[in-house]
């Protein structure tokens, strides 16, 4: 028997809570240690998950010899240093998305893991859920015929959400939802269809020049020439809407709000898809299989990467023609 997963989590906020709660689900894996610069947040935590050790510097927690992993759950333009520190330490790798905050960052971190025989996951949960799964296959079986076209909208009413109010994921430096929403969509798109290789984008943003994003329309390449239209608008009148569309010479896929799927052959009206949900297929179980020297399902380092690649291109268009990234 496989012993117990040591894990370590660096950075308390609303999406690490959430994980935490996953890992705390599983019989074969231990959170050991907690890590945040706010003590206040750290006591409230360790309360709730009766959580012992306690470090408000993450270079401690490292040095911890109990922990086998780190789930690095901070802002992204922290990833870097605490990412190079967990591997000089030695500890496998479940990051948070983005893979940082800038296509340099995560070029180094890249290269560095990929010295090791690390365990290194990025936190893309899309990649696991049934509504995706089914999406994908209906694509691979033929269902939407030849793909003529993407299609991204994500329209929020409040940005930063509701449940995640932050300055930072409110902020121009690291945060914007082209970031924060935007990178998961990017990571399935290249994934499933392949890689992204030009990408044209228009920002739209406040007069505050701290604040990120309020607007964007883009389009981006695939490989094969097929276009990808983004529309993104935030802070408007309306409820939250995210679709995600494929569409084809033979029919339409759509997701709508991460988990609705509607399909559609051509010249017919969409109609929903029961999504049959698999409980089989999910990241804290592949990452322990691969930290237990398992096959697993896993995208990495490298999926950061390129995802990145893209993100920023979308975040800081350099001329409003075609930026050529492959």
């Amino acid at each position: 028997m496989a012993k117990n997963i040591h894990i370590g989590i660096i950075g308390l906020g609303a999406i690490g809570e959430r994980l935490i709660k996953s890992f705390e689900t599983r019989d074969d894996i231990v959170v050991s240690a907690f890590c945040d610069t706010s003590e206040t947040r750290l006591k409230e935590m360790a309360e709730a998950f009766n959580v012992i050790n306690l470090f408000t510097d993450y270079n401690e927690l490292l040095r911890f010899t109990e922990i086998d992993a780190v789930y690095v759950a901070v802002p992204p333009k922290f990833h870097e240093e605490i990412v190079l520190a967990s591997i000089k330490a030695g500890k496998h790798i479940l990051c948070e998305k983005p893979l940082a905050n800038s296509v340099e960052e995560a070029n180094r971190m890249l290269a560095a893991v990929q010295k090791t025989t690390l365990v290194h996951a990025m936190h893309f949960p899309l990649n696991y859920q049934a509504s995706l799964q089914q999406f994908e296959k209906m694509v691979n079986d033929g269902y939407i015929g030849e793909l003529r076209r993407i299609n991204l909208k994500m329209h929020f009413p409040h940005w930063p959400r509701l449940w995640q109010q932050s300055d930072w994921v409110a902020g121009r430096e690291q945060g914007g939802y082209v970031l924060e929403v935007g990178v998961h969509w990017i990571q399935a798109i290249q994934r499933i269809f392949g890689p992204v290789s030009e990408v044209r984008s228009k920002l739209q943003s406040p007069e505050d020049p701290s604040l990120c994003e309020n607007g964007i329309i883009a389009e981006m390449k695939l490989a094969n020439g097929v276009s990808v239209l983004i529309d993104g608008l935030s802070n408007i009148g309306g409820e939250e809407q995210l679709e995600f569309a494929a569409y084809g010479t033979k029919g339409t896929i759509l997701l709508r709000n991460w988990r609705q799927l509607l399909v559609a052959k051509s010249g017919e009206e969409l109609t929903e898809l029961a999504v049959k949900e698999d409980s089989s297929l999910d990241l804290i179980s592949e990452f322990a299989k691969a930290v237990h020297g398992q096959q697993a399902e896993l995208y990495d380092f490298s999926d950061g990467y390129n995802a990145q690649i893209v993100l920023e291109a979308l975040r800081h268009p350099q001329h409003d023609d075609w930026q050529k990234l492959i």
